[in-house]
């Protein structure tokens, strides 16, 4: 009985969170045109421009506002963790950006574009790279792989996307500049330990010529672009300013997993005892 008596509960926040993205995505989208697309303004704070439609967060939008600012470029997107909902999937489908995907899973129906079943690593990516004919500046990459995502940026040495967003650990808080040890059979086993806290990913962006732009409000992105891209409409800003305490659905929180991880150092590299 329990259940049931949850279930009306249940839907009647999911219209609600329906009805919430519907105005933010009208009220944003009018942002990006006109602030923009139109004007000369500078993008601020990232959750201003949030928009979601295919992305799981906001990330619509953020993406949509930089490459406003930035130009298009190529169209060209690599994107690691390409499920149902992705970063790359709205400029696939309205804005014809092409490139690559890839998952453990495979393909979902109806997708727009190939999507190659590959479980990335450290050790295979840049032959992934090779194999699919990746270029060399492709505009945007977006690195999504519930664990070794630092690692796997780290390992990518012939390619310099303009644009990356990578998935942040952000219950390790502003101030802890920790990774999980490599470790590539690793798979997300539903709990905080995976992936790379906001400042290590910070730093290793730093040693990479990338700039921390910001952070979507969930605390799930955070936003990379190439250093020389940089101007009076685009800024760095810092990790405390950039960072969000994660927002999971309904109050959830994952649960506590005490096992080691590594320190990375100001210089971007991993402090191994």
């Amino acid at each position: 009985m329990a259940a049931k008596r949850w279930r009306p509960r249940r839907k009647l926040a999911r219209l609600a969170r329906s009805i919430a993205w519907t105005m933010r995505n009208a009220r944003n989208g009018a942002r990006i045109r006109h602030e923009l697309l139109a004007g000369t303004e500078a993008i601020g704070d990232l959750a201003r421009y949030e928009r979601r439609f295919t992305s799981q967060n906001g990330e619509d939008g953020v993406l949509a506002a930089l490459f406003a600012v930035l130009g298009r470029g190529a169209g060209s997107f690599v994107e690691f963790g390409a499920g149902r909902r992705c970063n790359a999937l709205r400029l696939a489908c309205r804005d014809g950006w092409t490139g690559l995907w890839m998952d453990p899973g495979g393909a979902w129906p109806d997708a727009p574009l190939p999507v190659h079943r590959e479980f990335v690593t450290a050790e295979n990516v840049e032959a992934l790279f090779d194999r699919y004919a990746v270029p060399e500046r492709p505009d945007l990459l977006s690195l999504d792989i519930d664990g070794n995502d630092w690692w796997v940026w780290r390992a990518i040495r012939s390619r310099r996307p303009r644009v990356v967003v990578i998935e942040q650990n952000s219950a390790l808080g502003a101030t802890a500049s920790l990774t999980i040890p490599y470790d590539p059979a690793f798979r997300w086993s539903g709990s905080d330990y995976f992936g790379a806290s906001l400042l290590a990913l910070e730093r290793l962006g730093r040693a990479k010529g990338y700039a921390l732009v910001g952070s979507e409000s969930s605390g799930t992105n955070a936003f990379f672009v190439d250093r020389e891209l940089l101007g009076s409409r685009l800024s760095e800003i810092s990790v405390a300013s950039a960072w969000r305490a994660p927002r999971l659905s309904a109050g959830a929180r994952w649960p506590a997993e005490d096992r080691p991880r590594v320190e990375v150092g100001a210089d971007g590299e991993p402090i191994i005892a």
